[in-house]
């Protein structure tokens, strides 16, 4: 449901010219958008991947073709749908694919490990998983361990032991008649994404059509997003970010992307003058490895009108490297996947550094005193950030309790400690949940420790993240070991191998006699936090 933001709050001072304040979002399907590009643009190259280009008729089509062959296989409305790919046109297939039979799309990181991938497949109790070559092993293995009835690889190749089908073979069909579902936009779930939270595995975000309907809309309005504009899809397309930026906004708008499956200094500035791409949004560490490239100053970036980094905060000196370098001005913004993920850009033409900007269209957001969450905070002060919109999800799959926690009064407590302005401009200071950002992922520490508890030496652990230049932050694990025992650092990180997706890989040990505790025993992760800072 639209969200009514009070007329006085500080951000509409600094409103940007010609954005406006409330939007009209239609109540559709999410795939509507791709039905509408294809009425509008029927001819016009909405992806290019690897070289080879498809338009969005080609698209639309393909699309149609998933979702009868989902739907033959018995896929029902409601049943969950997981994509385990890189960025490519098979991915955009897939998504839009599993949304027109009815389906819930659930992206996967690509990077998962078996255990990993099986428990997002089995908590969202998938009925097929799309992958590729790359990652078609991974998901062959974890089938067994799941209820998964259908897998199709995004490759062509003959019958196997694993009982795959591929995508290529779904599409030579002819054209089928698409299954007739009926949606219920803001109820229906379209998409669920899997966020780390402060313990164990990640939980499931449930997101509306209506959400990511009026999320895509709303980026695609506060930067004035055209048919003509040229996105680079860096960004991965299985995160909430990559996928409203990357695929659902520019498929609103009727625009052509870029897909980039890894990222490479060469390859996407290349890209980006190749194209003239007009739009780039990357994570804060992109950004830092492009400015310390030599290769930054030899493509032609003039072509960019939009560059946004996100998913962590960008240190001030990277984004004035940048602008210095380039010429072209960076914004800032925040989102979570709880959101959709957007709900904080920076006005264009008035940025102001170090913060996330101020709230979107029919976005609110307030600081609230961090202890009990009752009381508003003035400008200034530090509390925990909390939001209101048409963005918001509608839940975690499953988890009730934690769903109540983090909704409250139809509010979004976001976990984040920031402060606002007399502007209403909004600054992160730290996290409340006590999760790691390396490098724009989202880490649990009680994962981490969970796999740890698993060495017979070690009596106590905590995790935190370590401030790195690079990547944000990199874990930390603070081990007690049983007396009489000498494991070394070396050891510990061993331990630890294969169990682990490669971005979470523990990268430090430090032993200590005690892990500082309340007096109820819950760890102070913070009281570790600031040894880190302090060093």
């Amino acid at each position: 449901m639209k969200q009514k933001v009070p007329e006085d709050r500080p951000w509409f001072k600094v409103w940007p010219e010609g954005v406006p304040r409330s939007l009209d979002y239609p109540e559709i399907p999410l795939f509507e958008f791709l039905s509408n590009a294809r009425a509008n643009y029927p001819d016009r190259t909405a992806f290019t991947s690897s070289g080879k280009s498809v338009t969005y008729e080609q698209v639309d089509e393909a699309t149609n073709k998933v979702a009868a062959y989902l739907a033959g296989q018995g896929m029902k409305e409601g049943d969950s749908g997981v994509l385990f790919l890189s960025n490519s046109v098979d991915f955009v297939i897939g998504y839009y694919g599993i949304l027109k039979a009815g389906g819930i799309v659930s992206p996967a990181n690509p990077l998962y490990t078996d255990e990993e991938l099986a428990h997002q497949v089995n908590d969202c109790n998938a009925f097929v998983i799309i992958t590729n070559e790359e990652f078609r092993a991974t998901a062959a293995r974890i089938k067994e361990m799941t209820n998964l009835k259908v897998l199709i690889t995004a490759e062509s190749g003959s019958e196997s032991s694993d009982g795959a089908i591929s995508l290529d073979e779904v599409l030579s069909t002819s054209l089928p008649d698409v299954p007739s579902i009926t949606v219920n936009p803001e109820e229906d779930i379209a998409a669920i994404e899997y966020t780390g939270g402060t313990t164990g595995l990640p939980k499931g975000a449930m997101l509306t059509h209506y959400n990511l309907v009026a999320n895509a809309i709303q980026n695609a309005t506060w930067l004035g997003w055209s048919s003509e504009e040229v996105i680079m899809g860096v960004l991965p397309f299985y995160h909430s970010w990559g996928a409203c930026t990357c695929v659902n906004s520019p498929i609103y708008s009727g625009a052509h992307v870029i897909t980039l499956s890894r990222f490479d200094a060469h390859d996407l500035l290349g890209a980006i003058q190749n194209s003239k791409a007009t739009v780039l949004y990357g994570v804060a560490s992109m950004f830092t490895m492009l400015v310390s490239s030599p290769a930054l100053n030899q493509y032609d970036l003039s072509s960019l009108k939009y560059v946004k980094a996100g998913a962590m905060l960008i240190p001030p000196e990277i984004k004035e490297k940048w602008e210095r370098i380039t010429g072209v001005k960076m914004l800032t913004g925040y989102g979570l996947s709880e959101a959709s993920p957007e709900t904080h850009d920076s006005p264009p033409a008035r940025v102001k550094p170090g913060t996330i900007g101020i709230p979107i269209m029919d976005t609110d957001a307030r600081i609230m005193d961090e202890e009990t969450g009752k009381t508003e905070m003035p400008p200034g002060e530090v509390g925990e950030l909390i939001i209101k919109g048409s963005q918001v999800m509608k839940g975690y799959r499953g988890s009730p309790e934690e769903t109540e926690e983090t909704l409250r009064q139809g509010w979004l407590h976001t976990g984040d400690l920031a402060t606002m302005d007399t502007e209403g401009y909004f600054e992160i200071v730290d996290r409340k949940k006590e999760i790691i950002k390396y490098k724009g992922y989202t880490i649990a520490p009680g994962e981490l420790e969970s796999v740890l508890y698993e060495h017979p030496d070690i009596q106590e652990c905590a995790v935190v993240g370590k401030p790195d230049q690079l990547a944000g932050e990199v874990p930390k694990a603070y081990v007690v070991l049983k007396t009489g025992h000498t494991s070394s650092q070396d050891d510990i990180l061993d331990s630890c191998k294969g169990k682990l997706v490669s971005y979470k890989r523990i990268r430090l040990v430090e032993f200590i006699d005690e892990i500082p505790k309340t007096e109820v025993g819950k760890v102070l992760r913070r009281v570790l936090k600031k040894r880190e800072l302090s060093e």
